[in-house]
């Protein structure tokens, strides 16, 4: 039996700019940290028959690959070559379609994992092109590069990203105590709405093929701030983080009506009037968590979002990426 552990991120500057439609034209810059927060591949392979036996929110007994409906699953098992005889079950800290990058971590942990049953050692970086791989050009999902790169390396991770998709990753400059300060600013609320974030991605892709487009322009400062944003940590000037993430939230809005809407609105508003300097919905948007820089007194603010019926999910970060916990 094999566990693997894979962390779930959140975007700290940058994000959108992965999307191939994008990098391909003016590359892309991405700034992400990985929390204590995971997702948990169990694989098995049993003694009594071949069968394929998948759990995850629905339950899966097939005999071949082909009439496996889990898309991640079916296509690792084909790139792997693994044909019969195999158990996979998954547990995840987080629901998915909640932005913290749920399919990039259940992915990469299954690759590491089937690997891993192959006595196949991969880099780091194999291991998250080979997931980009499988979700980009095989099955065509509307997604960039950043969830896979991000579960595989985990921590405090750069991406800049060629306008031919090469990665080049690099570990942000960060001391203990900045990281300490950074997780007692930070405060992660539950919208309690989970959505597919394909259709809002697919529209920014198509967009973002468009020069002038609002996408394109919304992208490229998004960039810029992600930039900004990683220069302030490293120096360590939060406050700034902090004013640069509303930043970054007012000019995400620009680019799809549907990243926000007027509950959200409200929310992120009842928010800077109790110390918040700056926030934004994680991934597509939409719904999922709300991430909030607060640099005051945090109980008025969780006293205003529990009145309005917001979850706290506490968090610290994790430096390591999809590791292999057990091997039995």
């Amino acid at each position: 039996m094999i566990i693997v552990r894979t962390p779930f991120r959140i975007s700290l500057g940058g994000g959108g700019t992965d999307l191939p439609s994008y990098y391909s034209k003016y590359g892309g810059f991405i700034f992400s940290a990985t929390l204590n927060k995971y997702m948990y591949i169990c694989i098995n392979r049993p003694a009594a028959d071949d069968l394929i036996r998948i759990k995850y929110s629905k339950s899966e007994t097939v005999k071949t690959i082909e009439e496996i409906k889990h898309e991640l699953v079916r296509e690792s098992l084909k790139y792997t070559g693994i044909k019969n005889n195999i158990e996979i079950a998954s547990l995840a800290d987080v629901p998915a379609g909640t932005g913290l990058g749920s399919s990039g971590a259940y992915l990469v942990g299954l690759l590491k994992g089937l690997h891993e049953l192959k006595r196949e050692n991969l880099l780091t970086q194999e291991l998250a092109e080979e997931a980009c791989k499988i979700e980009i050009d095989v099955l065509k999902k509307p997604v960039g590069k950043h969830d896979q790169y991000l579960a595989a390396f985990g921590g405090f991770t750069i991406m800049d990203i060629e306008k031919n998709g090469e990665v080049k990753v690099s570990k942000a400059n960060l001391s203990r105590d900045i990281i300490e300060e950074l997780e007692n600013k930070l405060v992660m609320y539950f919208t309690g709405i989970s959505r597919e974030s394909s259709s809002i991605l697919a529209k920014q892709s198509a967009q973002a093929k468009i020069d002038e487009s609002e996408v394109t322009k919304s992208l490229t400062r998004i960039k810029e701030i992600g930039s900004e944003i990683k220069n302030s940590l490293e120096r360590g000037d939060l406050r700034n983080f902090g004013r640069l993430m509303d930043e970054h939230w007012q000019t995400k809005k620009k680019m799809s009506n549907k990243i926000s809407n007027p509950r959200i609105n409200t929310l992120y508003e009842l928010a800077k009037e109790n110390d918040v300097l700056g926030g934004k919905i994680m991934g597509a948007g939409g719904g999922g968590f709300f991430l909030f820089y607060c640099d005051g007194d945090k109980k008025k603010l969780r006293e205003v979002m529990t009145k309005n019926g917001l979850r706290e999910m506490p968090f610290k970060f994790e430096l390591e990426g999809s590791k292999i916990l057990v091997n039995l």
